[in-house]
């Protein structure tokens, strides 16, 4: 069986970008059981209430859902459990001064494979105000309207 390359994206948490300002990002291992590997190579995974913390010199991922594989057995896996993930010990001293510092936290951004082993982003993020995510689409609905007439006046000149 030839080994798997390039990256298959399984679960993306679009709603990190909008609620959270992302200061840097890093690509961690899990550590998983046979059953997640499996349900997760069907596409099926939920990041949305998931986050990371660091206890005792490890780096844990909590509430990220991977539903139960449909053909497992007794020895299913528990969709919301903690999960290790896998990080070099500069990464994670890293992370612990900056979780230690106000307001920064770990999301998930992305779960995906690459090249065939199980990999999430995760990022250093800093929670938005209610002002800043309205000011973050009313930027970007001006950068839409802004292209839109530049492209409608291009093909008027034609």
């Amino acid at each position: 069986m030839p080994k798997e390359s390039g990256q298959k994206v399984v679960a993306t948490n679009r709603k990190a970008r909008h609620d959270y300002t992302i200061e840097s990002t890093y690509e961690a291992g899990m550590v998983l059981n046979g059953t997640e590997v499996k349900s997760l190579r069907m596409g099926r995974a939920s990041l949305v209430d998931g986050y990371a913390f660091i206890e005792n010199g490890e780096v844990w991922l909590d509430a990220v859902h991977i539903p139960e594989y449909t053909q497992g057995t007794w020895n299913n896996h528990t969709p919301r459990r903690k999960r290790k993930l896998l990080l070099h010990k500069e990464q994670i001293l890293k992370l612990h001064n900056k979780t230690k510092e106000g307001g920064y936290t770990l999301i998930p951004l992305q779960l995906y494979f690459s090249d065939g082993r199980a990999k999430v982003e995760l990022a250093v993020a800093k929670g938005k105000r209610e002002y800043d995510k309205r000011q973050t689409l009313r930027e970007r609905q001006d950068k839409r309207e802004s292209d839109r007439a530049m492209s409608a006046r291009r093909n008027l000149g034609d």
